[in-house]
Order: structure tokens, then C-alpha cells, then sequence
């Protein structure tokens, strides 16, 4: 799902030291015990959460601490990235302004307490859709935004190659961040395979990085996207040459669909996330742009994209309590789902065409549900 992709996805947060938040587990045998449902305490709403974010006047954004691509923090506090515009598309329909944002950079591992706590208005953060994560940590998910997929890395000094397998992992010590989906996806890919790993955990996955660079770990695992990204990186800096990272096997190990996640029993605010993302992909599949909004606000190429965009009276946004051209504002100051990624994703090298992020009517699995 993911060759030939540059970018980093899941688990990428800012460095820190390595030697406190390791764990060390044998994972050929044994599946991790605790899941994050046991950890996470959920606050019950006061409220609604639209109501609460057009009083406040800002939206509160959870992003990843630093994942290049998709959120990289900047020196005034705000972010770039694919998921920092889908925080600033949010902000655009639901306030009128693209930067009335409050970014909070969280790691995997606190992602979901801060959701749960209230912390945040919704999740923009790389975080793959599960069934125990949409039922038992009091939070829903809304529409894939990326579909990713996990890999692994080897140097190809130690004999991995682009034909590797996960059979070929047996007798390695093997690095990744804590609680993601990364971890059990390992776990249990080993013990299917029969292969024995040595797993060490760390907190942020620039961390498992670090022990990958200094020979640490054998291997380091987590979405392919974020692998290519690491690479990629490595590559322009001049730390390694073309060839020396090897990134198997060529089918991800595990289905990886990242989208926004919200907290539950609030559907009003569901509604308006879910339907941000697909007007903006809707918005994609007609051609409407940030650069020609204006033209098409004035006059619809068709009846549908005049309802989203707010043009008539069998508009649907004010009845979602937002204002009339609300995504047609998130268009206008952000841009179409390919505008996003485009903008973010094409200089990493990332390509929609011959992937699952490609539309649905080019074989891709982007879809969004009519506007009517």
C-alpha cells in the first residue's frame, strides 16, 4: 500500500532520551497484556463541542509532536503538514478562520487520555482505526483521511533485502514506540511466522530511530510511510547512501487507516468532521479549488457542489449549526483533499496514483458519500 512512499506517519514524535522510557519484551511468544482502553479515563461532555469551540472562538487540535509530512511543529507554535491543514480546514468551516487553532502536539501514548480528558476537540494525529479503539476508549473515529500500512527497516549490510519477509526477522532485537498499534502488529506477526524478536519499546519513535542509527536495534518497525520518511530524510542529509536502508516487505504487514477521531456521543460534532472531510474530497473529485472557489461559488458546475458550497437554499451546513459556507471557507483558505496532500506530500515524493490514497473512480479506495 505504501512502496515508494516518502513521508513519516504513525508514531513520530520529538526526540528525547532513550535510556528511561525503554522497555525491553521477547514478542515470539507473548502479546503485550494491558490495552490502552484500561488506561484511559474519559470525562463525560459539558456540552457540545461545537457550541464550546464557537464560544471559545479557537479549536483545539491534537497533532502529532513532529512527523514530517504530516505535522511538523514551527517556531510561532502552529504546525505544517497534511494533518495540521485538515486542523486548519476544521477551524475554517467551523469558525471562519483557518488559523484559529490551538495545536497540541501529543505523543502515542497520551493521545487518547488527552482526547478523553477533553484536552482536545479532536485528533488529527496519525492514529490507525481499531475496533478497541472505537469501542472501549470512549472516543469514534471518522473518515480515513490516509491509508498506511506497517513495514519494517534493516540495513542492507546485514543481509536485508527489498525481497525480505517477516519470517527474516527471527533472532533480531527489534525497536519501536509504545502504545500503538505498531507494537501488537509485531507481536503477533512473529508468532504467526514462528520468529523470535527481541522488542524494545521506547516513547517516541525518533527515539527507536536513534537506537537504529547506533546499531542498538537490528530493525526498527512502524508505518511504511513513516519509515520512507526516515529514510528519505536520511538520504538528503548525507547520512546514508541509496540502498543502505532496506525497507520489507513489499505488502505491509497490517491495514493502517489514519484518519480524525473525535470523543463519543456527540454527533453534531461528528457530523462536522466527517462531512469536512468529505466535502473536501468531494470538493477534489469536481475540480474544486482553492484557487477557482470563488468562480465556482458563483456559479456551481452542478447542484451538489452548490449545496456544499453554500450557494441556494437546500444548503445543508446551517443546519448543522455552522454557517452557510463553511467548507466552502475550508476549501478557499486550505484547499481540496489533493490540495492537501499535494501541498504536503508530493515534495516527500508520495504519489496518489497506483495507491490506495488515489480516488475511487482511478482504483483507489477515496470515497465520500454524496452531498444531498
Amino acid at each position: 500500500m505504501v512502496v515508494a512512499l516518502v513521508a513519516i506517519s504513525c508514531g513520530s514524535d520529538d526526540s528525547a532520551s532513550t535510556t528511561a522510557a525503554q522497555q525491553t519484551t521477547t514478542a515470539a511468544t507473548e502479546a503485550p497484556t494491558t490495552t490502552e482502553a484500561e488506561e484511559v479515563t474519559v470525562s463525560p461532555l459539558q456540552g457540545g463541542t461545537l457550541a464550546e469551540i464557537q464560544a471559545r472562538g479557537s479549536l483545539r487540535c491534537g497533532v502529532s509532536t513532529a512527523a514530517i509530512g504530516f505535522a511538523e511543529p514551527q517556531d510561532d507554535g502552529s504546525y505544517t503538514g497534511f494533518d495540521a491543514d485538515y486542523c486548519r480546514a476544521l477551524a475554517a468551516a467551523v469558525l471562519g478562520d483557518a488559523n484559529a487553532v490551538e495545536f497540541v502536539g501529543t505523543t502515542a501514548a497520551e493521545r487518547f487520555n488527552v482526547l478523553a480528558a477533553g484536552e482536545v476537540d479532536v485528533l488529527f494525529r496519525n492514529t490507525t482505526w481499531t475496533q478497541s479503539r472505537d469501542t472501549e476508549i470512549g472516543g469514534d473515529f471518522g473518515p480515513t483521511t490516509f491509508y498506511d500500512g506497517q513495514q519494517i527497516m534493516g540495513k542492507a549490510d546485514f543481509g536485508f533485502t527489498d525481497a525480505s519477509t517477516l519470517v527474516d526477522v527471527d533472532g533480531a532485537r527489534l525497536c519501536t514506540n509504545a502504545g500503538t498499534t505498531t507494537e501488537k502488529n509485531i507481536t503477533e506477526g512473529a508468532r504467526v511466522v514462528g520468529a523470535e524478536i527481541e522488542l524494545v519499546t521506547v516513547e517516541n519513535f525518533p527515539e527507536a530511530m536513534d537506537l537504529f542509527r547506533a546499531g542498538s536495534c537490528d530493525l526498527v518497525t512502524t508505518d511504511g510511510s513513516a519509515l520512507f520518511g526516515h529514510r528519505y530524510a536520511a538520504v538528503q542529509n548525507g547520512e546514508i547512501a541509496e540502498g543502505d536502508w532496506i525497507i520489507f516487505p513489499t505488502t505491509p504487514i497490517s491495514k493502517e487507516p489514519l484518519g480524525p477521531m473525535y470523543r463519543q456521543n456527540d454527533s453534531q460534532w461528528a457530523d462536522v468532521v466527517n462531512w469536512l472531510v468529505y466535502i473536501l474530497i468531494i470538493a477534489d473529485e469536481k475540480g474544486v479549488t482553492s484557487a477557482n472557489i470563488d468562480e465556482m461559488v458563483a456559479n456551481p458546475p452542478d447542484p451538489e457542489a452548490g449545496r456544499f458550497l453554500g450557494v441556494g437554499d437546500d444548503e445543508l451546513q446551517t443546519k448543522m449549526g455552522l454557517a452557510a459556507d463553511a467548507y466552502a471557507q475550508a476549501i478557499r483558505q486550505v484547499g481540496n483533499y489533493d490540495e492537501i496532500y499535494a501541498n504536503n506530500l508530493h515534495p516527500l515524493g508520495f504519489s496518489r496514483a497506483g495507491s490506495a490514497n488515489a480516488r475511487w473512480t482511478e482504483g483507489g479506495l477515496v470515497y465520500a458519500p454524496p452531498a444531498r
